[in-house]
């Protein structure tokens, strides 16, 4: 409606641009932030914000300075599992993110919010517009790994984090019921519309070890996660079993606590990937 075909006057990305258009929001001036990585997954309930709670802290406890953006802004449980109820201040030059008691840096809609428990009743551009605050106007401060612990599904903040923010890569999360493969297959496609490289893979809820014998039982059905991401040709970085422990440490907000070896190898493939390149300030 009313196109001038100026393209370079314009912010639109309809199907017509003919120059190439940068979304990309710069990070606060103060801010030093190494990678970044999204943990992702084509549907709800699979378990993102653990899974991305378990790899800061696991890195944390091996010296590097981990952050969280909490980009699922409707649905935020990041600072409950680490215990955190104060809200998030400023220095006059921008917000300073909350810090864990291991050093992990926190951001999240529940950390600047009056009250934490209203919901939030927002549109998808308001929403993504915090999103994008929560990278530009935050001082990050000597970051290694930023993990953003996204909503699910392919809708507006997964599309403003790949395009607003420099994500050097994507670890999928998905669970052993037969969704799984579409869950994988949505979020999978959408990486590479974005040219986004996929790490791999972690499967949660994927069995439940008896307490007595040690054997585990797949208690939502057989795991075909390793065919999945066979197919796809990324690799799987770990299965988490159902644990009540976990349970309780997310409950009490210790998740820092927890020192499972599931996630060893997804640990490994951060470190590998946080070598092979320098940060970015």
């Amino acid at each position: 409606m009313g196109c001038t075909h100026d393209c370079s006057s314009c912010s639109e990305n309809c199907s017509d641009r003919k120059e190439k258009f940068d979304f990309s929001v710069p990070a606060h001036n103060l801010s030093t932030v190494g990678k970044v990585i999204g943990i992702v997954s084509g549907k709800g309930g699979v378990g993102k914000s653990l899974v991305t709670s378990l790899l800061a802290s696991a890195l944390q406890r091996r010296g590097s300075e981990c952050a969280i953006l909490d980009a699922d802004i409707t649905g935020p449980s990041i600072p409950k599992m680490f215990g955190i109820s104060e809200r998030a201040s400023s220095n006059g030059e921008g917000i300073l993110p909350v810090v864990s008691r291991s050093g992990v840096q926190l951001m999240s809609i529940n950390l600047v919010m009056e009250d934490p428990a209203a919901p939030v009743v927002w549109r998808g551009p308001a929403i993504a517009e915090v999103v994008k605050q929560f990278w530009g106007n935050v001082i990050w401060t000597g970051v290694d790994y930023m993990f953003v612990d996204m909503p699910p599904g392919t809708g507006d903040v997964p599309l403003t984090v790949f395009q607003s923010l420099p994500v050097d890569g994507i670890i999928i999360v998905s669970s052993p019921q037969d969704l799984v493969s579409l869950i994988v297959e949505k979020a999978v496609r959408m990486a590479e519309l974005m040219k986004i490289p996929v790490l791999g893979i972690v499967e949660n809820m994927s069995y439940i070890e008896c307490p007595d014998c040690g054997k585990k039982i797949s208690v939502f059905g057989e795991s075909r996660v390793e065919e999945t991401a066979a197919k796809h040709g990324f690799e799987l970085l770990g299965k988490i079993p159902v644990d009540p422990r976990i349970a309780q440490l997310c409950d009490a907000g210790d998740i820092e606590k927890y020192n499972g070896s599931q996630l060893d190898r997804a640990v490994e493939v951060l470190e590998k990937l946080q070598a092979d390149d320098g940060s970015r300030e």
